[in-house]
């Protein structure tokens, strides 16, 4: 994941930030959460500074090219960008700065490859899922279909109103005197989790087993940790909006929310790594730069996780109380394991689906390397590969503890090692992978953290324990005056639609607090 090809629209340091020395927003980092939050208070007629410390914008959602290639940094299973409803946010947040981006319809979410022969797909057409879930599980059908409708519950509830922040008294009203049923409905699911729900009606073990996997894809938790919320807001979208993949790749978003930041008259800085957080009288006023500038906003956004926010970016020693407990209740979900290949084209039988996941045992599948993740979007984007070819982008779960304190050429052995092996394990669904092999690449969590400057390389936060649905998970506000957080470990977790929902919040939040609406 080393240094992308920077697009020649994307400046360093624009004149006019350094003429201007007051925002009335600094966002600290430009994932897509920060780009959110920087677009929707930009549209507001707010000016907004994002720093971002690498050369491109978005984070986990960027990109970097080798050879003809244009790889994801990460997944590209895309939810958010439907054409109807309030959870399409990525398409509202374009749609907020004027800019568009050409997607490309997914009919299969995922093929699953799974122990004991369990081989299935979640199609976009509802029943034609549920009704191969249930060839495999006949014995269930009721309780599969119960299960399912019920996350439907949930989403429609979520479907049936603006999606912003639930920290402002006066949105809280209004949405419960629009939609009375619905805030009941949310409000009956905030503290349960997809598990209990799952148990109501299932009793079969494997089957249960599979839901497990259907919340771990996304959530990094089984659906006994995974809030009943997130989980109606995935299992329905994929069948309502559905996964629609961004033509260019999954860089062009945070690209695309860049071009409407700037045409908005707001401003992004690349290599600018923050290290600091300034606070006077207990107030957050601005950040200072690792190249000594400071900048000064009357309000500071940091899209980096809580751990880098609170145990770097300010004084560990001062952390607030609120922080520290939530430390108590969730902790740093695993980094991944990333195999960028590229291979010939023939390898890939007809039929083959974009995104995959592989698991051999179950007692295996939160383990170190043990989920297999597959996303291949030369087949819905051929143009990311060079003619005849594809992408396989495969991902693994693993801690950053267990690439530690190795020498360069230990380091080196060990990811040699580790892309054999996860190679040898593909081959069982793409028989001559090995064969086929064009270019290849790996990255560790050592590579997510120095790239994109996340402690660990952490992909956010995992509860320690069963927790009350989502009761647990901070909002945008911190207890550190005009010092808010937006990301993915903020209210409701992790996915790209999910930290645009903690953007669209955040910024509702801040331009009440601005008086901006």
């Amino acid at each position: 994941m080393p240094a992308a090809s920077q697009t020649s629209s994307l400046s360093n340091k624009p004149d006019s930030v350094r003429e201007t020395s007051a925002f009335d927003v600094i966002v600290i980092g430009s994932g897509i959460g920060g780009l959110v939050t920087a677009t929707q208070l930009a549209a507001k007629g707010a000016k907004v500074l994002v720093l971002e410390r690498y050369l491109i914008p978005g984070g986990s959602a960027g990109y970097f090219e080798r050879e003809g290639y244009r790889f994801d940094v990460g997944a590209s299973m895309i939810f958010g960008f439907g054409s109807e409803g309030t959870t399409n946010l990525l398409t509202r947040a374009l749609e907020a700065v004027n800019v568009s981006l050409e997607t490309i319809a997914d009919p299969v979410q995922i093929h699953y490859h799974l122990p004991r022969g369990l081989e299935l797909k979640v199609h976009k057409d509802y029943e034609k899922f549920l009704q191969e879930l249930i060839a495999h599980f006949p014995h269930e059908r009721q309780g599969i279909r119960k299960f399912y409708d019920e996350c439907w519950q949930v989403f429609n509830c979520l479907n049936a109103m603006e999606l912003l922040s639930l920290e402002e008294p006066r949105y809280l009203t209004r949405v419960f005197f629009q939609h009375p049923l619905a805030c009941l409905g949310l409000v009956k699911y905030l503290p349960q989790n997809a598990g209990d729900i799952a148990r109501k009606y299932i009793s079969d073990p494997q089957l249960l087993q599979f839901l497990d996997m259907e919340c771990y894809c996304w959530s990094v938790v089984p659906a006994q940790k995974t809030p009943m919320i997130n989980a109606g807001m995935v299992f329905s979208d994929r069948h309502y909006g559905g996964i629609n993949y961004p033509k260019g790749g999954v860089g062009r978003i945070a690209q695309k929310l860049v071009e409407g930041l700037q045409q908005a008259g707001s401003h992004i800085q690349y290599k600018a790594r923050v290290t600091k957080i300034i606070v006077e009288k207990g107030k957050a006023v601005g950040v200072a730069l690792a190249n000594g500038q400071e900048y000064r906003a009357k309000r500071i956004v940091s899209n980096c996780t809580r751990w880098d926010t609170f145990e770097k970016l300010l004084p560990v020693e001062e952390m607030p109380a609120a922080e520290k407990r939530w430390r108590q209740r969730y902790q740093k979900s695993p980094s991944f394991l990333s195999l960028h290949l590229g291979v010939n084209a023939e390898i890939l039988p007809a039929g083959t689906e974009c995104h995959h996941i592989l698991l051999e045992d179950w007692e295996r599948m939160e383990d170190e390397q043990g989920t297999i993740f597959v996303s291949i979007p030369t087949l819905l984007d051929p143009d990311l590969a060079p003619a005849g070819h594809h992408i396989i982008h495969t991902f693994t779960p693993s801690w950053i503890e267990n690439w530690q304190g190795l020498s360069n050429s230990e380091y080196q052995q060990k990811k040699e090692q580790a892309a054999e092996s996860l190679i040898e394990r593909l081959e069982a669904i793409f028989p001559g992978l090995s064969q086929g092999l064009d270019y290849q690449e790996i990255g560790t969590p050592r590579t997510h953290r120095r790239f994109l400057g996340r402690e660990d390389g952490t992909y956010g936060a995992i509860p320690r324990r069963k927790l009350m649905g989502l009761l647990g998970m901070p909002f945008n506000r911190t207890a550190i005056d005009r010092l808010y957080c937006v990301g993915d470990s903020t209210f409701p977790g992790q996915g790209l639609n999910a930290v645009a929902f903690s953007g669209f919040a955040c910024a509702h939040r801040i331009a009440v607090d601005l008086g901006l609406g």
